[in-house]
């Protein structure tokens, strides 16, 4: 068994997942130790098998907050929790079974070649995922394209990603946003903006019917109304940065 990371951990923010947790967590400890889980309020006793796990798994921790902030509320609190104890990257993976542990090891060598890089992944899906959810994606995408003046983010949108745990904490300290299902689109513009070099990986994703174990709290109306809100602020907030950003961008390219 290769012994766990001292720099790099799996943090995996969970509200509500039911029996989907577990086997995710499962699946992650498979391949990369240790893994964190962040019980977001749940109250769904979603986590009680995590626990029995993580009694008999060092490798494994639970952090538990008292009420539901939202999944950038729970990556905020991991990270403080793993910055403290001393690592420097935390790849986050949705607690639903979405995301692929089978590619966290080449997430985690992408981010141990070039540290100070956010790790993005472009998901690749497959022919079960919702039209809407497709067609709405690609209008993110070209807004974040416009906010970063190029590219650079190929998905603002998918979760599966590796942090500088420095970095990501200071882009929280620079919004009070970002703590809802926000936080993706926000914190990849936001590191983007301070600097932080991206590198883009496909990754597979896949989307779970109901009867098969999915979960989603996904709000249509409320949570568009959010995006909407957010690259509205963004977009505002470029009229000022362009310069900067510019001036970054014929650097990358000279």
């Amino acid at each position: 068994m290769t012994p766990p990371s001292r720099t790099h951990l799996v943090l995996i923010p969970s509200y509500n997942t039911g029996p989907r947790l577990a086997d995710t967590v499962t699946a992650a400890l498979a391949q990369w130790s240790p893994v964190w889980v962040v019980v977001d309020g749940s109250t769904d006793g979603c986590d009680e098998a995590v626990r029995t796990l993580a009694a008999q798994d060092p490798r494994l921790r639970v952090i538990t907050r008292p009420t539901n902030g939202g999944k950038g509320a729970a990556v905020a609190t991991g990270v403080t929790a793993a910055h403290a104890a001393g690592f420097t990257h935390v790849l986050t993976m949705d607690a639903d079974g979405q995301h692929p542990a089978d590619h966290i090891a080449p997430f985690m060598a992408a981010s141990q070649a070039q540290l100070a890089a956010l790790i993005l992944g472009r998901p690749v899906f497959g022919p079960e995922v919702p039209l809407e959810r497709l067609h709405g994606r690609k209008l993110s995408v070209g807004l974040a394209y416009l906010e970063i003046l190029g590219a650079g983010i190929d998905d603002p949108l998918f979760g599966f990603r590796v942090y500088p745990v420095a970095a990501l904490a200071r882009a929280f300290t620079t919004t009070r946003r970002a703590r809802g299902f926000d936080f993706d689109p926000e914190v990849a513009v936001r590191l983007f903006w301070a600097g932080v070099p991206t590198v883009n990986l496909p990754a597979p994703c896949r989307y779970l019917a109901k009867n098969d174990g999915g979960v989603s709290h996904f709000h249509y109306l409320r949570d568009n109304l959010k995006l909407i809100w957010l690259h509205t602020r963004l977009l505002s907030q470029l009229l000022w940065r362009w310069p900067q950003i510019r001036r970054r961008r014929r650097r990358a390219t000279s």
